[in-house]
């Protein structure tokens, strides 16, 4: 005996299997990875398979295109070498890790993404929306963060954050306090054209408090 199965049916299934895209956004000093480390916590405690990952990075070619990225080079670098290679990372990123990952239930839980190229590139070194809108859809389809969470701090805080680290700066850590106010700014228009994805995390204040707020988003988000 045949079934008759409704197509709307079908597909409400095939989301409600679909995983979760959370990417977490912010520049220098925001605290993402010590964020994100809480975040999968949280997620995990509540039952949810996590796929931690980040950007540029999260395969092993895209994490060598990180280096090129984050590494110093005689003559430096072009805008646009920079830009296409992003896109270039994100896409086996995309196709290795994230779409396998969302298609099998997992939530995917990146440091980065798409939002942070319009920030960076976009914003920072003053290539604009336009050409980066067509990569995306280029390279991604379809694809875009569930909910992203940006944290927000005034720049002066963020990079003397980042200047205590042991680390050796890498090549967008050198940059100008003005490069990094004009990040800013990029991140924060993008989220007040899409306020249903972002979520603003005043991440100024002590930790303990930005990680309560983020418990409080993501228990209002899959509740």
């Amino acid at each position: 005996m045949c079934v008759a199965t409704n197509s709307a049916d079908v597909e409400g299934d095939a989301m409600s299997r679909r995983g979760r895209f959370i990417t977490v956004e912010g520049g220098e000093g925001a605290g993402k990875s010590t964020c994100i480390d809480s975040i999968r916590r949280h997620l995990e405690v509540a039952g949810r398979r996590v796929v931690v990952t980040r950007e540029p990075g999260g395969t092993p070619l895209a994490e060598e295109i990180r280096g090129l990225l984050l590494g110093q080079h005689d003559g430096g670098m072009a805008n646009d070498t920079e830009l296409l290679l992003v896109f270039a990372a994100r896409a086996d990123h995309i196709a290795r890790v994230i779409r396998p990952a969302l298609e099998r239930g997992d939530w995917v839980l990146s440091d980065r993404f798409t939002d942070a190229t319009y920030a960076y590139q976009g914003g920072g070194r003053g290539l604009g929306d336009e050409r980066i809108a067509l990569l995306e859809n280029f390279v991604q389809g379809d694809l875009r963060p569930d909910l992203t969470l940006l944290l927000d701090l005034p720049v002066t805080i963020g990079l003397a954050r980042a200047a205590g680290r042991e680390a050796a700066p890498d090549r967008f850590e050198r940059e100008a306090a003005a490069f990094f106010e004009r990040v800013r700014a990029a991140y924060r228009e993008r989220a007040a054209r899409e306020p249903e994805r972002f979520r603003i995390i005043d991440a100024s204040q002590p930790l303990d408090q930005v990680m309560a707020r983020i418990g409080e988003v993501l228990d209002a988000y899959d509740g």
